[in-house]
Formats: C-alpha cells, structure tokens, sequence
C-alpha cells in the first residue's frame, strides 16, 4: 500500500530539517531548534495533546534521523546537538536498525471487536446465536460485547447483517508477518523483539502515529562525502522515486559529492547469471525447487522464523553485493553507499564488508533538499553504460523470474511461482512447501508485495512507478545481447554462505570458451 499521508511527511520534513542543518555554518542551533521551529508557540496543528508533548516526540525523531535509537537514551536533557556530535565521530552504522519513539506510540487498545452505534437490536440477533462465549449482551436494545468474555473469533461480526460489529486492529501488530512486535505489558506502549524482526519496515508504514523509526545513516554518509571518494550504488527500484531523469539523478549525486554513480542494476545481472545456472544445476540434481536470495526480509524470515526452507535458498549473492565487489576491486578505499527503498538491506550491510552503508530513498530526497539540488536543473548524465532490461527488472515483482527465464539453460522446464509480499499466510505456505510438496520448481519471494519499488524506504505511487519501469525496461537492451550470454556453474564453495563461485561461460560473439571466477 502506498502511503502519502500527514505521518510520512513528517517524518521526511524531520530528514530534510537534519540535513539542512548538516549545510548550515551553526547547525548545532538550528538542530536543537527543530521541535521549536516545526511547532512553534501558538502553534494549533498539535498532532498530540499540546505542542509539547509534540516537541519532545520530534525531539526523538530528531535523534533517530541522526542514527540515534530512543533506547539507548539515559539523559533526558542532552540536547540534539550532542548526539549530532556523536554522530560525527561514528564510524559505523547504528544497531539495530529500529526504534520504537514509545512517546509517540498511542499505547493502542489489544486488538478487539466491538458493537458500534450502526446496531440496529433486530429480532434475528444473529450475533449473539453465533457467539460460543456467550459474550454478547444486550443494553438499550443495542448489542455490547463483553471483553471479559470475548476471544475474538470474529464471528458476531460475520454474522451481523448491518456490519455493525467491527474488528479494531493494533496497525503495526497487524503488518507484521512474525510476530515481532508487541506490547509491553506495564506501559501498553509497543516494543520490537529484535530476535524476530525481519526489519521488513512494514511497522513503519503502518503505525498511524509514525512512532517507529528506522535509525538514519545519513549523516555519516554525509560526512564520508566531505572527506571524499564516495560511490553510490543506486537500486533498479529509484526509477520514478524522486523528480527528474535517472541521468539527472545520477548527475544530482555527484552534485551532492559521490565521486561516481553505479546502478545496482549490473549486479542483478551477475546475480541472474549465477542464479540461473544454479537453478539448472539443483534441479538437474534431483532439488525440488530453490528460492530466490535477494530479499534481505525474506532471508531473515527464514533464519529465525522459517529454518525448513534453508535448504531451498538459493546461494546466489545480491545484486547488492556483486555491485559492491565490483567496486571494491576497482577502488578497495572507496566508501560505498547503496542507496534503495529498504531497511533490510541494512542488515544485510552489516554481514557485508564490501557495503559500508544503505540510504532509503527518503534520506536521499532529504540530502537532496538540505543541500538545495534541484534535480530538473542538473545536466543529464552522459557516456554511461546502460544496464541490461533484466537487470533493471529486478524492482518489481516477478522481475527475477523474467531475468532467470531468459537466460537459464532449458529453461522450458522452469516452473516459476510469485510470492508477492510477505504475510502469516505466505510464510504458512512457504512451510509447507518446504516439508510437502511445492508446485513449482523456482519460487521467486519478495517481502513488500509490488516488489522493491513499495519498500518502506520508497517515495512514489508504485503504480506510476512501475509505469515509468516498464518505459525504462523497453529502451534496455536485453541481457541475452551482451557477450556474456550463458553461464554454467560448475562449483560452489559454501560455508554457509557464497565465498566464490566459479564457472565458465560461452561468448557468443567470438564462438569461444572461456573461464572466469567470481569473489561473491
């Protein structure tokens, strides 16, 4: 679901505010001023009861878009300038990558159902003939639900012809697929239990209140990019993402300070190389089937909520990481930064000593702003290579089945299934798969359904979106075209993860063989 709402904005001015301050010649002032500013004295668009409480809240969204989690707070009185300072001075990331700003979380009623004002006390009463607990009373001939004896089941609501029973959810409970969110007992606010999260975001998006947050590695990458040598790694995904032509865009961030731009969509190319091969090779082995791997949501779905598909994983590296290796072979003391719609892949940069750090779409845009770079006025970026249609593909859903269909050897026998977007219900299905019987043999998993283009990081309509990717992909050149046309993997050294593939692959162009290896 696409989400342009009053909360989302107001975590984007809160970034933008952060970053401005960055540029400013007294940014401790203007950051310590950010609750005043955004709610001054008299100020009547309070999202809170007063404009206090609004102040310490944005305070704490202040501290997140440094990188700062409300947790680890043990002095109330330190000011934003100070975590500013620690901020500078970090040299890596913050984790973990989410934080609950339990002020600004309403402390939400337990999921529950409830009769509302549309009873109509009819004869029929077929709530209270469904209801197994006995929990439904009637008071001024109007139904009322006992919550002493209610469990939920749902079924009074089923049964009323008016719909005048309703389901009242915990929004950020209800998004989550795993479980990992819930409150704390004493105070009713909500807390992450970080042993379950996927960190998939889709708390974030949901929360009405906008009181969860992912800690921001903004700032430190804005102080890589005033010490120079900084690479951006842009996911297929930024297409439509923010105002401009892609070439404008790249020519933005080499305004802003990268001292070169690289589309993650090369890397998808690799990973739809060996992923193609590897495919072939498992189920030529007798495998049932394999799933894709560059989901970092869905991999941490399945090492701590979904062990029995572990075997089904593909071992193919990210198109992040290929990227990232590409880089660190040409210039090894270069600072990289992938820049994408997902808060996973934080995660994912953490395993990974090729990615020091991972932008959202929303902290660029931010950047953008605070170093006042309009994109329509940037030249367009010229001479550049142009990533093939499958690569650039990858963002949306089912972009990694058309890339592996192209160009898997006998890929007349693969039988693609789509996940589209992680759920209780998916992860269910998933089980089963792996311990029964799947009905395909490539299962393509994408955590935010639409596809990396929805990620909780992201910043169009996916729907004018994927219209804009569609438009990209046609004026792609297809991957079969590149000289590099097959790739047969011939051995996999694993320990748990990729450490280098080998292989060998057939040019078409010249009509010869020859081999190449891989660091994953």
């Amino acid at each position: 679901m696409f989400h342009d709402n009053k909360a989302v904005r107001l975590r984007k001015e809160v970034l933008a505010r952060v970053a401005r301050a960055f540029f400013t010649a007294q940014p401790d002032d203007t950051l310590n001023r950010i609750p005043l500013t955004m709610r001054p004295k008299g100020a009547k668009d309070s999202s809170r009861c007063c404009i206090y409480k609004d102040r310490v809240v944005l305070k704490y969204r202040s501290m997140a878009a440094l990188g700062f989690s409300v947790e680890s707070e043990t002095d109330e009185l330190k000011p934003v300038s100070a975590y500013f300072a620690e901020a500078l001075q970090r040299k890596t990331p913050t984790l973990p990558v989410l934080t609950v700003i339990d002020e600004a979380c309403s402390a939400c009623v337990t999921t529950c159902y409830t009769a509302t004002n549309a009873c109509k006390g009819c004869l029929a009463r077929s709530c209270e003939s469904v209801c197994p607990k006995d929990a439904i009373e009637f008071r001024n001939g109007k139904a009322w639900l006992n919550p002493d004896q209610c469990v939920n089941c749902g079924l009074c609501m089923k049964a009323c012809p008016y719909h005048a029973i309703i389901r009242i959810p915990i929004p950020c409970e209800e998004a989550c697929p795993v479980g990992a969110i819930t409150k704390d007992p004493e105070t009713g606010r909500e807390t992450i239990d970080h042993t379950k999260c996927t960190y998939c975001g889709k708390c974030l998006t949901e929360c009405p209140f906008a009181a969860i947050s992912d800690l921001s590695q903004m700032v430190d990458v804005l102080q890589r990019l005033q010490e120079g040598n900084a690479v951006a790694m842009i996911a297929p995904s930024i297409i439509g993402q923010l105002p401009g032509t892609l070439p404008q865009l790249i020519s933005a961030l080499e305004t802003l300070g990268f001292s070169s731009v690289i589309e993650v969509a090369e890397g998808a190319e690799e990973t739809t190389l060996h992923e193609s091969a590897e495919w072939a090779e498992k189920i030529s082995e007798g495998e049932r089937f394999i799933t894709t791997s560059c989901c970092p949501a869905y991999i941490e779905t399945v090492e701590k909520h979904l062990p029995e598909m572990r075997p089904f994983v593909s071992d193919t590296p990210t198109p992040m990481a290929y990227t990232a290796s590409k880089v660190r072979k040409i210039a090894p003391e270069a600072v990289t930064v992938f820049i994408g719609p997902c808060i996973a892949k934080r995660v994912e940069a953490a395993k990974n000593p090729d990615v020091d750090y991972v932008l959202t779409f929303e902290e660029l845009g931010a950047m953008l702003v605070g170093a006042d770079i309009d994109v329509f006025e940037c030249r367009e970026a010229m001479d550049r290579p142009t990533p093939s249609r499958e690569g650039r593909g990858f963002a949306a859903s089912s972009g990694v089945t058309h890339a592996v269909k192209a160009v898997a050897p006998g890929n007349a026998a693969l039988e693609p299934l789509l996940v589209n977007g992680l759920d209780t219900k998916t992860i269910r299905q998933m089980s089963l798969w792996a311990t029964k019987s799947c009905p395909g043999n490539f299962v393509e998993v994408m955590s935010c359904e639409g596809g990396c283009i929805s990620g909780p990081g992201s910043m169009g309509n996916p729907r004018l979106v994927k219209k804009q990717l569609d438009e990209l992909l046609k004026n792609s050149p297809p991957l079969r075209s590149k000289p590099i046309s097959t790739y047969r993997l011939t051995n996999i050294d694993l320990n748990g993860t990729v450490s280098r593939i080998t292989g060998e692959f057939f040019n078409e162009s010249t009509g010869t063989q020859n081999s190449r290896s891989t660091d994953a």
